[in-house]
Order: structure tokens, then sequence, then C-alpha cells
């Protein structure tokens, strides 16, 4: 027998993760770990950092990680320098007294619904804006005391890490997060065991953990379907964020409404506003519904209540950015609904459809606008946009006339301001500029500060850029086999000195990346002007789908690596919250170019506020009113359109941006004194700040959201739920008094004492009559006349005036308008029957109309 050389089988390995085991006297570390409290507080985050800066960078500033990975050793260091151990205990000691102020109780409760949430680089539940924004106002919700709950997604997946290829090419890495590591505490039953969320599915239940995050004082509770109770098709609901086919789409949207709601209901919580973020959450209403009905409340009446109660903010400007759902997938996840609430199928899908009664897809939006009483875009802009976007739905008004609102987004302050500015503004503005943010007043001092501080701090923060700028560039180029020789050189070519503008954001054409590099020719002569050199700095991140946003980085990354613009153009990989923060933080101008009215509102820009960075950018979402309060705070490419064909526009507004640079901007920043500063620069900085920070601060957002929307809507919740739903059953009623009615509703009589079609003066008086056969409204119905002007074949509405009740016989109802013409022009008008109700919050509300 011949003996073989060798003989094994294949290892069974088994995974043991070893953590430290924090001694007692450093237990409050790990308390402030599991709280994001320490993300927009400075003191908290530096004593993270100093405890291991090394290790800090990289866990990707994640405390439960370092904790878990500090050595014993250092453990007695820690325990044995007596000046760490007393910052552990201030720290500690601030994080309890912020912990100790209760909630407010004068202002409604809040559930807020979001697919994706941007709380710190660590916790990858959010890909762009939408999440940042969502992760910032809950962090608000917490220093404000609003007493909110937010509902949101645990992510195995999360967004991908982007790298480079040699040539430029973007690579999607979707790296697992291991829920052990990070700052969130898994919910439990009283036996210790995790708790269990049951989410009723057609033909199965899909089960769900939850998890908490903590965010101050505020609530944010995950979903997540990851293990093994659920079947290997329901498992990657949660996998990734906006990731899979339709079909996991409409399940990700259903556990996140159905399952949102359930979540609460199983937690004890119950609040009065329910606010969607995005139309994502639109079905968390479809769950309300069944609550209310199940309760032994009608369909039409539980609407009632589910209604004003409940809040739908949009953030997407484009139709094709909502979505919508083929019928029959629809049906599959949705068909046992109309039988809980007592409608018909055709009843429910009408509740998603611009056009009811027809073959539309089921739009998450619409349904979102017929289930919630109020609506609001996220600049003054966008919520225009949204108007005439969403004008469809109630089709017998203009868009003008539609209740749609707005919020301009703001920023967490605490969160986006440099820690060195933070303390510059306490030291210089006293710390009320922190507890009142939103007032321009506690923003007044900047005026006063000496021109040579600010310039310091711009100094110091560029150094800080700079220096991060140059690891991190490093880092990654040796990562992906770059010649060491060349990133050398390109490292040496970042001058403190030059003017330094920033461009980052997701990568998506309508964002105009490629404007700066229309003409090559004339940006190298800017870039390589020797007496006033510029560079610039670029990150973002396009969708894995997103070919054409691809191929904007992979340009802009040829383009940098030209011998003409090596080191004078950059691209940071890995957009992430810590790029970011040091880009907002670091830069000398915040460049915006997006194709207008494309951008809904945007906040990097107002981050960069907060940091003495000023903005150049298109008049488009927030910048459109932020470059109103102060024109000599920043810079904008006009609003006026001069093109119709989009690459003309695109040149010619490349072009302005090249002529605004060379004429305007660069000139100011370099006309220095000799003190080395541009007194004039530091003027539009201090403007920047004073003007204009104070009213893109997330407090005042959250103020404008409880003023415009939570306390009105909890006001009318309370009125119409009172004495067991009393007015609202009495609304349900005569909604359907008058839907059955409608169509019996006559005109009898039209008659006017002048021909109106005929050419006449302004200032002339007419007496117009109209009489109606009510058939039963006698009592409910108005009338008006609208009046829309026209202008180069577009129309305008101008407005209405309404009709007097001259007489009424049984159902016969005569309505009288005396009134004169007034403005010149050319117009047209038409007499409009509504049904009128004081109870009603606004007329979309119940979008009955009949055109005399």
């Amino acid at each position: 027998m011949k003996l073989p050389v060798s003989k094994t089988n294949a290892p069974v390995w088994r995974d043991i993760t070893v953590k430290s085991v924090l001694p007692e006297a450093l237990k409050p570390l790990e308390t402030l770990s599991r709280n994001l409290w320490w993300v927009w507080n400075s003191a908290a985050k530096n004593l993270f950092r100093d405890l291991d800066a090394d290790l800090w960078r990289a866990t990707g500033e994640n405390p439960v990680m370092l904790l878990q990975q500090l050595s014993n050793e250092r453990l007695e260091e820690i325990m044995n320098d007596p000046e760490m151990m007393e910052r552990i205990k201030v720290v500690f000691d601030m994080f309890n007294d912020y912990m100790s102020k209760p909630m407010r109780k004068d202002i409604p409760s809040v559930s807020y619904f979001s697919m994706e949430y941007g709380l710190c680089n660590c916790l990858k539940i959010y890909s762009g804006g939408l999440g940042v924004l969502a992760g910032d106002y809950i962090k608000e919700a917490s220093d404000s005391c609003v007493d909110m709950t937010a509902i949101g997604f645990l992510y195995r997946y999360g967004y991908f890490t982007q790298s480079l290829s040699v040539d430029g090419q973007q690579i999607a890495n979707y790296e697992p997060q291991n829920f052990n590591q990070l700052p969130i505490e898994q919910m439990t039953d009283g036996n210790g065991h995790p708790m269990i969320l049951e989410v009723p599915f057609p033909g199965r239940i899909i089960y769900s953990h939850i998890w908490r995050v903590n965010v101050g004082r505020m609530k944010l509770y995950l979903l997540d379907t990851d293990f093994d109770m659920n079947s290997e098709w329901d498992r990657p609901i949660t996998h990734q964020l906006y990731g899979g086919d339709w079909e996991n789409r409409i399940k990700q949207e259903y556990l996140l409404g159905i399952g949102g709601v359930l979540a609460l209901k199983k937690l004890g919580i119950h609040n009065t506003i329910y606010h969607a973020n995005e139309g994502h959450a639109a079905l968390l209403n479809l769950q309300r519904l069944v609550d209310y009905v199940e309760k032994g409340l009608d369909f039409t009446t539980a609407l009632e209540l589910v209604r004003s109660s409940s809040l739908y903010t949009v953030h997407t400007p484009v139709p094709a950015g909502h979505d919508y759902f083929d019928e029959g997938l629809a049906h599959k996840y949705l068909n046992e609904f109309p039988g809980r609430l007592g409608i018909t199928w055709q009843d429910l899908m009408n509740m998603g459809r611009e056009n009811p009664d027809s073959q539309d897809r089921f739009s998450m939006s619409v349904f979102a606008l017929n289930t919630c009483q109020e609506a609001n875009g996220v600049s003054w802009l966008h919520g225009e946009v949204s108007k005439k976007m969403f004008a469809g739905v109630w089709k017998g008004y203009s868009w003008e006339e539609s209740h749609v609102g707005y919020v301009t987004n703001g920023v967490h302050m605490p969160t986006w301001a440099a820690s060195e500015w933070k303390s510059f503004y306490a030291e210089k503005l006293g710390d009320q500029v922190f507890s009142h943010q939103s007032d321009p007043k506690a923003w007044e001092g900047i005026f006063k500060v000496k021109d040579e501080e600010i310039w310091n701090m711009r100094t110091t923060m560029k150094n800080k850029f700079i220096n991060f700028v140059k690891r991190d560039f490093k880092a990654k180029w040796l990562a992906n086999q770059g010649d060491p020789s060349a990133v050398i050189k390109i490292l040496e070519r970042i001058n403190p000195n030059a003017l330094i503008i920033g461009f980052a954001r997701r990568f998506a054409t309508y964002k105009r990346a490629h404007l700066l590099f229309t003409d090559l020719d004339r940006l190298a002569r800017i870039v390589n002007n020797e007496q006033f050199p510029v560079q610039f700095i670029f990150s973002g991140k396009a969708h894995p789908a997103d070919g054409a946003g691809q191929g904007l980085i992979k340009r802009i990354t040829e383009i940098s690596r030209m011998p003409q613009f090596q080191g004078k153009i950059i691209f940071l990989e890995d957009y992430n919250m810590i790029v970011a923060k040091r880009l907002v933080t670091g830069v000398d101008i915040w460049l915006n170019t997006p194709t207008r009215p494309l951008e809904a509102s945007g906040t990097s820009g107002e981050k960069a506020e907060m940091n003495g960075v000023l903005n150049f950018s298109v008049l488009d979402g927030w910048w459109y009113e932020g470059y109103r309060l102060d024109e000599k705070a920043g810079w904008a490419l006009t609003d006026k359109r001069t093109f119709t064909d989009q690459s003309q526009q695109d040149k010619l507004d490349a072009a302005t941006i090249y002529s605004m640079l060379e004429n305007e901007i660069i000139p100011l920043y370099f006309a220095k004194n000799s003190k080395g500063y541009s007194p004039e620069w530091i003027q539009y900085i201090k403007r920047s700040i004073g003007h204009i920070a104070p009213q893109y601060t997330m407090q005042r957002m959250i103020e404008d959201y409880i003023e415009r929307f939570y306390e009105p809507e909890a006001k009318r919740f309370d009125k119409i739920s009172a004495d067991s739903f009393k007015l609202a059953k009495e609304i349900a009623a005569w909604k359907e008094k008058v839907a059955a009615a409608w169509d019996g509703v006559k005109v009898l009589e039209v008659s006017t004492d002048r021909d109106l079609s005929q050419h006449t003066n302004s200032g002339e008086a007419f007496t117009t009559t109209i009489k109606i056969d009510a058939n039963g409204l006698a009592d409910d119905l108005a009338l008006e006349l609208v009046i829309d002007k026209v202008h180069d074949n577009q129309e305008s509405r101008v407005g209405s005036v309404p009709f007097k009740v001259v007489s009424k016989d049984g159902n016969i109802v005569t309505f009288q308008l005396a009134d004169k013409l007034r403005d010149p022009g050319v117009f047209r008008y038409s007499y409009r029957l509504y049904p009128s109700n004081p109870e009603l919050p606004h007329r979309q509300d119940f979008a009955f109309v009949r055109w005399i």
C-alpha cells in the first residue's frame, strides 16, 4: 500500500467575537456610545477620538466598535489618567443634564416614517440628501424636545461603498453591517428574547426584529427581516436601501407603512400626527384606516380621522421620481384590504390613481395625497412645482389654487458646524446662538467680530481640510494600486493659499457636474494662474444603475489626471458623512449647478453656510430664497432661461460660471490687504452667516412644521374626534349626501346684463344671475366666478369672485354676482359650483366641482 503524502478534511470554522469588557469605572462610555447624542456634541465626539485616534478613524468613527477593540493595556492607561477620567465624568454629566429635560406637552406628538436616515457615518441606513435630512430632523426633534418617534429600516448592506478603478470607473461595494458593532439596541420581550413583530403579508406572516436607535431624547425604531424565521424570499426585504425589483420595492413600502404602524402599536406608542417623509411610507394610512374600521367605524368616517392627522412631505420634483405599481402587483399585496375596509377593489385603486376608474398604475404619492389632509414641498419653489405636478389629482382647481404648501429644508447646525466654529460662535455670539438658532438677532454679533479673526478661522478650517484630503486621497489612491510617485506629485500641488471650490453630491445628470468642463482650455487658464490659484474638489456617488452619472465620475477622474489639471482638480472617493463634513467646513466656495427647477431643496449649501463657506449656485431649491435674503453674501446664476434646448442652455451657463469666476469671485478673494486677507471677502462671509444661516437651521424648519402643519392638524383632529367622533361622522355623512345628490344638481338659468364675450372696458359693471336646482343640497352649495388671464397662449389663474345667494325656494337656489371689470387684458372666465362646508380644511379635501 502506497502511503499518501497527506490527508485531511476541510476545516470547520466557527465565528467568535471577543470584545473588550469595560471596567465599571468606564461604563459611562458604553452609555454614551449607545446614544447618537455624541454625533453633534463636540465634547463627546472628541472624547471618543482621543481614546485612540487611529482606531477611531479605522472604525469609521464608530464608538461601539472602538470600545469593543480597545486593548486592556489602553483601558488601564485611561483609568490611570486623571485628566481623561475627569473628561469622561464631565461629558457624562453633560449627557445626563441633556437627557433630563422632558419632552414638550404643549405641541402634538408625532410619528415620523422615512425609508432612510443619515445620522452618522457608521450607521449605513441612508443614501443621500433625503436620508440626511431625515436624520437631521429627528436630531432637532430631540434638541427641541418634540415628542417624536421615528420608524425606518435596519439595512443589512445599507448603501454601497464607492471605490474607483484605475481608469476612473465607479465600483460599488455592498458590505454587510455587523449589527452587534453598531450604536443600536435590539428590542426584547419580557423574557429577554428578541421582540418579534408579525406583519401579515398576503398568504403569510413576515417576521421582523425591532432595533432602537437612541438619538438624544428621540427614539428611532428600525425593522429588520434578515433572520431565519423568514423565507429566503422575504429575508432580503431589508437587505438594501432601494434595492431589488419593483416587487421588492412594494414589499419594502408595505413593511415600512403597514409594519411600521403595527410596530408602534406593539411598542405601546400612540401619537397624534403621522408624518410620511416621501411616498414610500404612504401605506401607513392604509393600516390606520383598518385600525379605525375594525374598531367599528365606517370607512368614510375613518378616512376623515386619518386624513386630519396625516402629513405627506414630497421631495421629488418630477413625476418619474415617484413610485407607481402595476395593478396586478398592487393586487397581489393589497387585495385583502378592501374587504377589511368595507370598500371595493376599484375604490382602493382609485385612491392611488390620478384618474379614477382608469387603467393608471397605483401611485403611492397619489394615495398619500388622498389620505393626508396636508402635503408640502421642501422649498418655496419646490412647493410651486409640486402644485403643478399634483394638479391632476384635483381637476376642478388650477395648480395656483392648490393647498399643497412648503417648508424649506434646513440643516442641524450642531452636527454640521465644525467644532471650531461652534466654539467660535459660543465665544463671540454667546451660547444663546444655539438655543435660538432660528432667530437672526442671535447671530447679529457676527458683524462685530474682527475681520482677521474670521479669516483665521477660515484658514484653520482650510488647513484641516487639506490635511484630510492628503491623507484620504493618498490612502484611496494607493489602495487602488495607483502609481505612488503620481500621488505624491498630485498632493504636492495642493495649495493652501488657493481659492478652493467644492462640488459634492449625488452624480445624477440633472446636477450638471459636467458644466465646469465645457471649455477645458479656459478652465486650465483659471486653475493654472500662479498669481490667483484656484483648485476644485469633487466628490459623490452615482446610482449603480445610472450609467450616465457613472460616466460623469469617470470623465472628471480622467480630466483630473491630465497634466494641466493634476492637483488642481481632485475627486475624493466614497462620498459619505465624514467626507461631506470635511468639505462643507473646509472649502471656500460651495458650487451647485442643477438644471432648474429639478433641485427640490438641496441642503449641502446650507451646511456650508454654518461654516463661513460661500455659495455659488443656480437659483433653485433653497438658494432661490437664500440668495434673495442678501445678494452680497454669495453668487447666483440667473433663474431666467434663455434657450429651450438644454444643451445650449448648458453652454451659456458654463460660460457664465467661467466669467463670474474670472471677473467677480476670484478677484474678490485675492483682493488682499497687508494682513493677507480680502476685507470684501470677509464681509461676504459675515453677511452669509448673519443674514442667511439663521433661516436655514433645522430649528427653523421644525418650528415651521409645528406651526404650519402639526398644530393646525392636531387641533382639527381633536375637534372632529371629540364626543366619540361626532363631527367626523357628521362630515362623512354630509360628503356621502352630497356625492349621492351631485349628479342630480341642474343648472336652470344663466343670465347677465352684459355680453362679456364682447370687447368691454375696464371699470364697467355687470350683474350675473344663475339659478340652480340643488336636488336636496340647497344649503350646501356655493358658486363663484373664476378668471384666468391669457398671455402668450398661456393661462394663469387670476382669482375667483363669490356669488351671493339671493333667494331659496325649496330646491331652487338663485345666485347673483354684481361686480365690475378691472384690469385690461385678455381673459377667460367660467362659473364654478362646489359643495361648501365650513368644517372642511380646504377645497381639495372634497374636490367636487361643476363648471357652468
